[in-house]
């Protein structure tokens, strides 16, 4: 699983904050390895130098293998809200996007060939008993 870590024009650190994002990634997301090609998670702080509430925002696009890419944002006061934020919300869209899949490929037909007759529903009784 790639990870992408983009961060906004006028961010501090970006080196330390980029490290930091992608091993909080790894260690909340990293169960998806094998569902997820590439996430993506893009920091900014949405009013610079103004400051202001909830001024920090992280959006997180995940790759799935095979299915569209799940998208969540969350906007804080500080850039560790709004990725934890944006973690949760990613992970709850991924678990019920790959559940919906692992469902709907896990279950069996209701219509099934009854030990091999033929017939959906038939058993091997004949009735003589």
């Amino acid at each position: 699983m790639e990870i992408h870590i983009n961060t906004g024009n006028g961010m501090e650190n970006r080196v330390k904050l980029e490290q930091w994002a992608d091993s909080e990634i790894r260690r909340s997301l990293g169960r998806f390895t094998d569902d997820v090609r590439r996430i993506e998670v893009h920091l900014s702080d949405e009013n610079s130098q103004k400051g202001g509430a909830d001024d920090k925002r992280c959006m997180i696009e995940a790759h799935v293998i095979g299915q569209k890419a799940v998208a969540v944002s969350h906007n804080a006061p500080t850039l560790e809200q709004a990725l934890n934020g944006a973690e949760n919300k990613a992970r709850r869209a991924l678990d019920s996007a790959l559940g919906k899949v692992r469902d709907h490929r896990d279950h069996t037909s209701i219509r099934t060939d009854a030990e091999g007759t033929g017939v959906p529903g038939a058993s091997d009784s004949d009735g003589d008993d």
